[in-house]
């Protein structure tokens, strides 16, 4: 008895109809796994099939006959596994956004990576269809852009750069110098595919690109930076689309549309969360990280209260609406779980809890929703934006947890506010409103929050976490 595979087996497991059928399957099983991230308790799951997905396109494209270098891929892989997983699994959640920023960055640079390493494995192109140039040239553009991009807006927000806008003279000279770090990645390219096949010419792509990701992002405060993580995000995708065509890969082609796709929408819907346009969003120069002391007055005039743990319990226990408002300040102190105690407490006094979820609340789309997820509240309990602004003139308590400029009010009334005309969660037409900071520091757009001197409302100073939890030890007191 022979050992190993016979030629007719391995013919047929290298055929190329074999290839294709598991790159069917491929892309069928991100397909469906991406309909399982529509609610939290389909999530995990989805992540999951998409993933065996990506291993069963993998495998098909170790199956190609003339593939070299088997153990490079295997050692890659291994390497990527022996960071990635540690990483996701050990990573806070209030990490999450800067995460998503680098992992969707390495996507990119790998697609750029590939196009340098095809153009020199082609004799610069000369010896692949015109059409394999032209996709290869604008992934290594795209894909350049969104790893540098990436990485600012990782800088950005682990806060190893600043926040703020960061702008090159003047907003009209930064324009420039994109537009013409654009230019030179395009004549590059076209240079490329007209034939000419010198390395100079898809280095120079690389690097234009590169300067332009860093000046198209640096300029981008911290206002919008969950617009700016699902620009970048699509960014990559199309790269790897791109990617897919010139290699003939159908699975990255899939994989690559439908995050780029995907990734398109979601801007597009940020950003009419914010009431800007994309371009607004890219020319930049809106919000940063603005620090103020804690005090008895506001900017915008008018006295702040100040409240204690064991008003708050009353106000709530007696209260038959309370909506929570989670902000950006609930993830840095991980205050879910203990949020989610509370409201157990409440809803066994016969109190009707909500929470009130804005689009572009902390630091990501859906960042809140991930938070509340991971504490095991209610799907049905969480209320976008569009649904509870109705509801709240017969809310007995809003209870706003580090949530700043989502709630700000000038967004309605101030025409010369920065941002007026955002959309806003309307807490201030509840009966009453507690406020959880740790201090009166503004929030990413940098600017005075009216909230907080409204005759309405209270504010309890304190770590968001330790504030919730001295309000459920009053609540269990009563």
């Amino acid at each position: 008895m022979t050992s190993g595979l016979t030629p007719v087996t391995a013919s047929f497991i290298t055929d190329y109809n074999f290839r294709a059928v598991l790159y069917i399957i491929s892309f069928s099983l991100f397909i469906y796994g991406l309909s399982g991230l529509t609610g939290p308790k389909t999530a995990v799951r989805g992540n999951r099939i998409a993933a065996v997905g990506m291993g069963i396109a993998v495998i098909a494209t170790l199956l190609v006959p003339d593939v070299n270098n088997i153990f490079l891929i295997i050692l890659g892989v291994a390497i990527g596994t022996a960071v990635g997983v540690p990483a996701a699994r050990q990573v806070k959640m209030t990490q999450m956004p800067q995460m998503v920023a680098l992992f969707n960055g390495v996507g990119g640079g790998a697609v750029a990576l590939i196009a340098w390493v095809e153009f020199r494995e082609s004799g610069g192109f000369a010896e692949v269809p015109t059409y394999v140039a032209i996709f290869s040239c604008f992934a290594a553009i795209v894909g350049s852009v969104s790893f540098w991009g990436s990485n600012i807006a990782f800088g950005k927000l682990q806060e190893l750069i600043d926040g703020g806008s960061k702008v090159i003279g003047t907003a009209q000279i930064q324009s420039l110098i994109n537009v013409a770090l654009g230019a030179v990645a395009v004549a590059c390219g076209v240079a490329i595919v007209a034939g000419s096949h010198s390395e100079i010419l898809i280095i120079g792509i690389l690097v234009s690109s590169a300067l332009l990701g860093v000046f198209l992002v640096l300029p981008i405060g911290g206002a919008d930076m969950p617009v700016v993580i699902s620009l970048l995000n699509a960014f990559t995708g199309l790269s790897a689309a791109a990617t897919g065509v010139a290699l003939n890969n159908t699975s990255l082609i899939v994989a690559g549309m439908i995050v780029g796709a995907s990734g398109t929408l979601l801007t597009q819907q940020m950003a009419v969360a914010m009431n800007r346009s994309i371009t607004s969003v890219i020319a930049g120069g809106f919000g940063g990280t603005v620090e103020a002391a804690a005090g008895a007055t506001s900017a915008s005039g008018g006295t702040v209260r100040s409240t204690s743990a064991a008003d708050v319990a009353i106000q709530m226990a007696f209260a038959r609406l309370v909506v929570v408002v989670p902000g950006y300040g609930m993830a840095v102190s991980q205050a879910q779980h203990a949020v989610r105690e509370m409201a157990k407490l409440l809803e066994a006094k016969g109190v009707e809890v909500k929470y009130a979820i804005h689009p572009v609340a902390g630091r990501m789309p859906g960042h809140m929703n991930v938070l509340l997820a991971e504490a095991d509240v209610p799907y049905d309990q969480l209320k976008e934006m569009d649904d509870i602004n109705g509801e709240f003139p017969r809310v007995d308590v809003s209870l706003v947890i580090g949530a700043n400029d989502v709630t700000n009010p000038d967004a309605r009334n101030k025409a010369d506010s920065p941002i007026y005309g955002m959309p806003i969660l309307n807490v201030d037409d509840s009966a009453s409103v507690i406020v959880l900071k740790r201090s009166m520091s503004s929030g990413y757009a940098g600017i005075d929050n009216p909230l907080f001197v409204n005759p309405k409302t209270s504010m309890l100073f304190g770590d968001a976490k330790g504030s919730v939890s001295a309000i459920t030890e009053e609540l269990k007191a009563l």
